[in-house]
């Protein structure tokens, strides 16, 4: 057993704990974290503008793999600061060292709170500061990680003010340092989106293209984009309040589709895990409409009011507050979920009174509105019957009985510890079935390629044959009707061979669960298996591998004799193989589906499986590393 007293107990000074463990400061090391960088260092640019200090941002990806980001705010304080250092060297190589901490300095703010500047600065090889203020130019250089390369001094005059920094990423912290110039852009109208006024200007130096976002009405312009592809039932629903300090801004609109879509944002930080502002936004849109039916006459008494999913089908929304700093409260580092208590009663009374007085000044849109609830509630209702009596076992049909004939089911009797695997192809399907835990893991083999749900009718989606056979097999019903609390499984997982029919295989399902089934993504239900790709046969002893990376490392430590061979889908595995490598719960690996970005999966979604082609041709050129080597036999 390895010693341990106390010269086991290390202290990381300054930012080396930030680059021994760089996912607890920025999520990860893969793109999304390569990008948190960038959101912290515009974060910073951002407050200034919220307070009033700055209406310009810009953007520029060098050719050097840089990033560059300039504002023309105050600009960063360039005097003494009490530590005997200099104040831009203290904001970018300390942690916790800002302006956010004291009162005076910004009203409101985003960003991490100080830790932003320095662990931007801690995860890059260099990173170059130019400060205008005061009529002077300054400047201050950092390399390897935050060590001070050049000190402060001023290299110029200008009468104007703001903050450019420069920082190149370390490639021996990220996966990759390659920035997305399609993922900048889209945060980028975002923040556009949310403060009306402000421009932002994204520039790609080694492509040679750029973009500007400016928005005059805010909000109204970021709801109408998101339903720019939709059939929408009225004009966007715009109304703010300020409560307690607490600024509230709100956008709605109505759309034919099934689907809510929910977008959160304080102090221009998006949450993406929702907090008290939405549950504040939902209930008082709840109770608006709630009680506009029932003051009209809408809603009969023996029939009760309106479920929260009633009446946000169809719904897109975004929600914007502004709070003081002394009463923010965010959940967790990067700031995913709201915890300030007052945000929730403030948002629901906002919402609740300016709701009720458009309804009532708006008898027609109140009208369509009510009765694309109702429809939604008469549908849940009855779905929930027909579970009812198919659970009961009393509307089984002939043609049920075959469905149930290729649904090799679970024994065990609690839902949410069962699994539901679909598996491409019937020669999968019986090793899947051979090998499982009978138990808790039911098997449902599908036939070839499902419909692409982003071009296909209703009409198409409710004859389909497999997807008819998926909803039954899962149980709690489809598009409006879902309810993922009546899932026959706490797990439905996609397995397909790892090769590209596979892939096409995933997304197609993917699309389908995203359109019609979108709980069991929010709910964290739905997952892809993630079968081996290679064998390596030492003769006693077999190892498996995922991708050709792996490979190449078991390549360069296999010592010995040994074979390889590469799977050409799941059906070449026996089912003992099968069991081992991808479905036991001990030894396999699953990628959970999640959505981070409501928005932008609504854009990718749509872009990726519509009928468009050029916008998918660009995406995919970007975004995509096309490759004809095979690392197989070298």
């Amino acid at each position: 057993m390895a010693k341990y007293d106390e010269t086991s107990i290390k202290i990381l000074e300054g930012l080396e704990a930030v680059r021994k463990r760089p996912g607890m400061y920025i999520g990860s090391t893969d793109k999304r974290g390569l990008h948190h960088l960038v959101w912290e260092i515009v974060d910073n640019s951002i407050d200034e503008v919220i307070n009033g200090y700055g209406s310009h941002i810009k953007i520029t990806l060098n050719k050097d793999g840089s990033v560059t980001v300039s504002d023309n705010g105050r600009g960063v304080p360039i005097g003494m600061h009490a530590s005997g250092k200099s104040t831009p060297e203290v904001i970018y190589t300390i942690l916790h060292a800002g302006g956010k901490f004291e009162e005076g300095g910004y009203k409101v703010s985003g960003g991490l709170h100080g830790v932003g500047a320095s662990v931007v600065n801690a995860l890059s090889k260099r990173m170059d500061v130019t400060i205008y203020k005061e009529g002077k130019i300054s400047n201050i250089r950092f390399c390897d990680g935050g060590k001070v390369e050049s000190p402060l001094k001023t290299i110029g005059e200008s009468k104007k003010t703001g903050t450019t920094v420069t920082f190149l990423p370390d490639p021996e912290i990220f996966k990759t340092t390659n920035f997305s110039y399609t993922t900048i852009c889209e945060r980028m109208q975002e923040s556009a989106f949310l403060l009306s006024g402000l421009t932002v200007e994204v520039i790609d130096e080694e492509d040679d293209r750029s973009s500007k976002f400016y928005y005059e009405n805010g909000l109204i312009n970021f709801v109408e984009y998101i339903n720019e592809d939709k059939k929408v039932l009225h004009k966007v629903i715009n109304f703010n309040g300020t409560k307690n300090g607490i600024e509230v801004e709100i956008a709605m609109q109505y759309s034919e589709s099934y689907n809510e879509n929910i977008l959160s944002f304080v102090n221009n930080v998006k949450t993406s895990d929702g907090g008290s502002h939405e549950v504040g936004f939902k209930t008082g849109l709840t109770k608006a409409f709630n009680d506009y039916a029932k003051a009209n006459g809408l809603i009969k008494g023996k029939d009760g009011g309106f479920d929260g999913a009633d009446v946000r089908e169809g719904l897109s929304a975004v929600i914007n507050l502004r709070i003081p700093e002394a009463l923010l409260q965010f959940e967790g580092q990067t700031k995913g979920k709201l915890g300030t208590p007052e945000a929730r009663s403030v948002t629901e009374s906002v919402t609740y009174e300016n709701l009720k007085f458009f309804l009532e000044e708006n008898k027609e849109i109140a009208l369509t509105i009510i009765d694309k609830a109702a429809k939604s509630k008469e549908a849940r209702e009855a779905a929930r019957k027909a579970r009812e009596a198919a659970r009961s076992g009393k509307t089984k049909t002939a043609k049920d009985k075959v469905i149930i004939a290729k649904l090799a089911q679970a024994t065990g009797k609690v839902a949410r510890d069962n699994e539901l695997f679909l598996v491409e192809g019937d020669s999968a399907g019986g090793s899947a079935k051979t090998g499982r835990d009978k138990v808790h893991q039911a098997i449902l083999p599908l036939r070839g390629k499902v419909l692409n749900c982003e071009k296909a009718s209703s009409n198409d989606i409710n004859s389909n044959e497999e997807l008819k056979l998926l909803t039954y097999a899962i149980g709690a019903g489809i598009g409006a009707d879902f309810d993922y609390e009546e899932s026959n499984y706490g797990k439905v997982i996609i397995m397909t061979d790892a090769d590209v029919d596979g892939a096409h295989i995933q997304i197609l399902l993917l699309t389908f669960f995203y359109r019609f089934m979108r709980p069991l993504i929010e709910q964290g239900m739905l997952y892809i298996a993630n079968p081996p790709l290679y064998a390596i046969d030492y003769g006693k002893s077999k190892e498996y591998v995922a991708t050709d990376e792996e490979l190449e490392e078991v390549k360069a430590r296999a010592k010995g004799n040994y074979k390889i061979m590469r799977f050409k889908g799941l059906g070449e595995m026996d089912y003992d193989e099968l069991w081992e490598t991808t479905m036991n719960p001990e030894t396999r690996s699953l990628i959970k589906v999640t959505i981070n970005d409501a928005a932008l999966a609504e854009k990718r979604v749509h872009v990726l499986m519509g009928d468009k082609v050029e916008p998918r041709k660009e995406w995919i050129e970007e975004n995509v590393d096309f490759t004809m080597e095979d690392n197989f036999r070298r």
